[in-house]
């Protein structure tokens, strides 16, 4: 028993930090009222949910698109309808099978059972999730600075360095090994961060909308500055797949810095993790063909028909 604890207490320190942040979460929501969250929902029009909706949708999209063009630059010959179910599987993995398999895992197994090379394959998945890194670092002062001035420095400076100093120097080391494969190819790695910035660009007009919607305004770039916070503190390994902490960070920010009554800044915070969660349903059709061969150990798997 001992040893299994051993072997596995990252996993349950995620587990444990996963129950303390959601519990938080839902002691947060009862406080503010449900009545109060629920009646800022019926003030988003149809419209503005619809488009809300199709914002993620092509957020997701970009995100596909950039690993496709990772992929493809290293010499796999992946198709772009195979490169998108494959994200989105793995998008389904991280929001339902957290606890026993990982998104980069599913992405992975499916690349191998169609019979393109590992290691690049690997090497890609490295490079996509430092891309997407980096797209958030270049907005970061956006909202870093606004939160020294709203909330104090040294809390401010606190609630950072949660998020980075943990990752920053393996950032460096990591990157430097992982782009080495892309060095030769700058217009790969251009055009992958550009899918970064438009997915980034889909993120924040959706909480604009939804923000707007609610009868509030928050500035574009705040909101762009705010969720890179929030994003990098989700980064810190305390939960599993930021679930509690993302919400949590979000309502925070958003009623401290932006000026968001908490009831407005936790239903934004909950109704983006709904909507990504929704969109990654898609996933779902894909996922049985993949952990079947993966099981059976078949050679290669067909995602599109």
């Amino acid at each position: 028993m001992m040893h299994w604890l051993a072997n596995n207490r990252r996993l349950l320190l995620r587990i444990l930090g996963t129950l303390l942040a959601t519990g938080l979460l839902f002691l947060l929501m009862r406080e503010e009222g449900w009545d109060e969250i629920v009646r800022a929902l019926r003030q988003i029009s149809w419209e503005r949910m619809s488009w809300a909706i199709g914002l993620v949708l092509v957020s997701r999209l970009f995100v596909a698109t950039r690993w496709y063009v990772l992929l493809r630059a290293g010499d796999v010959r992946i198709s772009v309808a195979d490169a998108a179910a494959l994200t989105f599987t793995g998008l389904f993995a991280n929001n339902f099978l957290p606890t026993t398999i990982g998104g980069d895992v599913v992405r992975l197994a499916g690349a191998m059972r169609l019979g393109y090379d590992r290691a690049v394959c690997l090497a890609s998945i490295a490079a996509d999730r430092l891309i997407g890194m980096l797209g958030m670092v270049l907005t970061l002062p956006l909202g870093l600075i606004p939160a020294l001035h709203s909330v104090g420095q040294g809390a401010a400076q606190s609630f950072a360095l949660a998020a980075l100093v943990s990752r920053s120097l393996g950032f460096v080391r990591r990157t430097l090994q992982t782009f080495s494969m892309w060095f030769s190819k700058p217009f790969a790695l251009l055009a992958a961060l550009g899918c970064t910035w438009g997915h980034m660009l889909c993120t924040f007009l959706t909480i604009y909308i939804l923000i707007e919607a609610l009868g509030n305004h928050v500035s574009f770039w705040l909101i762009a500055g705010l969720w890179s916070l929030a994003y990098f503190v989700t980064l810190v390994p305390i939960s599993i797949n930021g679930y509690g902490v993302q919400e949590l960070s979000l309502t925070f920010l958003f009623s401290t810095v932006a000026g968001l009554t908490t009831a407005t800044s936790l239903t934004i915070a909950v109704l983006v993790r709904a909507l990504y969660v929704a969109v990654s349903l898609i996933g779902a059709f894909y996922m049985p063909g993949i952990l079947a061969a993966v099981d059976k150990g078949e050679h290669s798997v067909q995602l599109m028909d």
